[in-house]
């Protein structure tokens, strides 16, 4: 499967970084141009980019607008420290952690201090680059495994999704949606509800408008309509990404997840996640240990759509809560294994979800 989605959300021109902005789909298609780390890190934590593999793929091509940044060569603390305040833009998804342990693998102290800025610039290009094409062929095989799960002699398929999980999040094709689109291609007729995503709407915005592109259904529910969903009408399956994995199958994912996976086992409905094998941290035991990133109140409190008939705001610009109300504003929550149906990776589909099923795929 190629990446033939109709828009790119990463793009390196070989000097700069261009992002798609995330934040202003669906209403513009604008592009932020980084020619620095820090620009980068910005666009990270600012949700210009999200996603967990989107995110790894711009830090490491932020590494490298770093060394081609610079016109002497640092010292190798100098990068450790660009690499952790990398590391700490958004903390809760793993694949930029192991991107940065990968690439700290290839370009170690000795390799650092044996090589010149041109050799060690050249390098770290061609490092992101690979992991790049790595990920759309990996995000391929994961949309050809999970379409193994739908029978063929039934056509029609109703899914519900979650946060966005497509070529926004990606290199390209996407995970969760990724699936969707390898089950249009296969001739399916797919119905998909995309639970909002409060308080980034990254379901109502950007999933449905992935979809909108693909020319697949989408209906666009509240977060808190899966059960009136799941009961009101036959759902075949939920199928969302990942953002961390643990040692036993416990997964962090954009918060409001749990919900839907504790309703669907209630339902009866297969709950499944689609991500790659670079989401597991086996260094975890159990999704007790991850950390969950705590985002500012006022991405809860504040917005800027309540108006009148005569286009007058209800109340004063961007708020939607009394001046003064705390909010709290976790950005993920954990779905314990024992409510996940299976996980769709490159190397297979792990079911049931447990530690010797994981070890056995994954050969962690």
């Amino acid at each position: 499967m190629s990446n033939d989605n109709k828009f790119k959300s990463i793009n390196w021109t070989g000097s700069s970084l261009i992002l798609l902005d995330q934040r202003k789909i669906p209403f513009s298609r604008e592009y932020l141009e980084c020619n620095s780390l820090e620009l980068v890190i910005t666009a990270i934590k600012q949700m210009i980019v999200r996603g967990a593999p989107a995110i790894a793929l711009s830090g490491m091509y932020g590494i490298a607008l770093y060394l081609l940044g610079i016109n002497k060569k640092p010292e190798y603390l100098e990068l450790e420290n660009k690499l952790k305040s990398l590391l700490d833009s958004r903390p809760t998804a793993v694949n930029l952690k192991l991107a940065i342990e990968r690439y700290t693998s290839v370009i170690n102290k000795e390799k650092f201090n044996s090589s010149s800025l041109e050799n060690l610039t050249s390098e770290t290009i061609s490092f992101a680059n690979l992991i790049f094409k790595e990920d759309l062929d990996v995000n391929s095989q994961i949309a050809n495994n999970g379409t193994l799960l739908f029978p063929e002699n039934q056509k029609n398929i109703s899914i519900l999704t979650h946060c966005n999980t497509g070529a926004l999040a990606t290199a390209g094709i996407g995970t969760a949606i990724g699936v969707m689109r390898a089950l249009k291609k296969k001739g399916y007729n797919l119905t998909v509800y995309a639970s909002e995503t409060r308080p980034y709407h990254q379901g109502s915005r950007l999933t449905a408008w992935e979809l909108k592109e693909e020319e697949i259904e989408c209906f666009i529910i509240g977060d808190s309509m899966s059960a009136w969903l799941m009961n009101d009408r036959k759902i075949d399956a939920v199928l969302v990404g990942a953002d961390r994995i643990t040692k036993n199958g416990d997964t962090a994912n954009k918060i409001g997840t749990l919900s839907h996976a504790i309703i669907a086992q209630n339902f009866k409905v297969p709950f499944y996640v689609a991500a790659s094998s670079t989401s597991f941290d086996f260094n975890i035991e159990n999704g007790n240990d991850i950390h969950i990133e705590m985002r500012a109140e006022d991405e809860l409190t504040q917005n800027s759509f309540l108006k009148d008939e005569n286009g007058k705001n209800y109340i004063p610009k961007g708020v939607l809560s009394p001046l003064g109300a705390k909010a709290l504003n976790p950005s993920f929550d954990v779905t314990p294994s024992k409510y996940i149906t299976g996980i769709i990776t490159e190397k297979g589909v792990i079911s049931p979800v447990n530690q010797n099923n994981i070890k056995s795929i994954i050969g962690a």
